[in-house]
């Protein structure tokens, strides 16, 4: 994300196949990309990327959903037929046949879950997608989207920009202070305390940091090191509170809608 400017002026290619063929060479096998980076731009770099790397070794995730108008104003598309073209739009742009995972990037709350869900299993079944997934479903769109799904992952579920902006960044400053804190006693930076930490949430819990710098690509790597033993966890969580953060995630113009566990209207029979 970050290599094709989402925070920042995007690479040129050759410095954003680096860090990708880096990434590979350190043990990393898992891409994941989406055509509103860029917009498009960054499933192109990594399609160039993957180009030189064994396919087979390599697992791909891609998202559809999100898009914009002409003035760049965000919206949410879960229609079928836009599903698959964006599904066919984006192997041409990675240059492979089959994507590892195709998932939803933010739930459109207008469309039932089932219709969307129905042509993802059509994609499956075709060859071209091997699994799909939902971004910021709420339990119940889940449930309905694939009703398998078993209820201890449910209930795990249900228990689960602007922050950097001045009226919140003294607040936020004083929680990073304490993570810089508690990372100096583990010998680690806070982004490896923190990555470390989301690894210690359980096997069904996984980050995906993003970085444009190979040093910082080679660090990310090494938060793998971080062991945290139960009062460690404890500890951070009792000191580095949810309640305590001061803003919202999202970018600015996010901000007219709210996306997190996110539900479909009812599929009409």
């Amino acid at each position: 994300m970050g290599l094709s400017g989402a925070y920042n002026s995007p690479l040129a290619d050759d410095a954003g196949i680096a860090v990708i063929s880096h990434a590979f060479s350190r043990g990393v096998t898992f891409f994941d990309t989406s055509n509103v980076y860029g917009p498009l731009t960054n499933e192109i770099l990594l399609g160039k990327a993957l180009k030189q790397l064994p396919r087979e070794q390599v697992q791909v995730a891609t998202k559809f959903g999100i898009q914009r108008d002409a003035s760049g104003v965000p919206s949410v598309c879960g229609k079928p037929e836009y599903v698959r073209a964006c599904c066919e739009a984006s192997l041409g742009r990675l240059g492979i046949d089959c994507i590892d995972l195709y998932y939803q990037h933010r739930i459109d709350t207008t469309i039932p879950i089932e219709e969307t869900v129905s042509e993802l299993k059509k994609l499956v079944e075709e060859g071209k997608v091997k699994y799909i997934g939902l971004s910021e479903a709420s339990p119940d769109t889940i449930r309905r989207a694939h009703a398998p799904l078993t209820h201890f992952i449910l209930l795990l579920c249900q228990h689960g920009i602007p922050r950097f902006a001045a009226e919140n960044l003294e607040k936020n400053k004083q929680i990073y202070l304490k993570t810089e804190e508690l990372a100096n006693k583990h010998q680690c930076s806070p982004a490896q305390l923190a990555l470390a930490w989301v690894l210690h949430q359980g096997d069904d819990v996984v980050p995906i940091p993003g970085t444009t710098k190979i040093k910082n690509l080679d660090a990310n790597i090494d938060a793998l090191k971080v062991k945290l033993t139960d009062a460690d966890l404890k500890e951070i969580s009792s000191q580095i509170r949810e309640e305590d953060v001061a803003g919202g995630r999202q970018f600015a113009f996010f901000q007219h809608a709210t996306w997190k566990y996110a539900d479909t209207p009812k599929k009409q029979s």
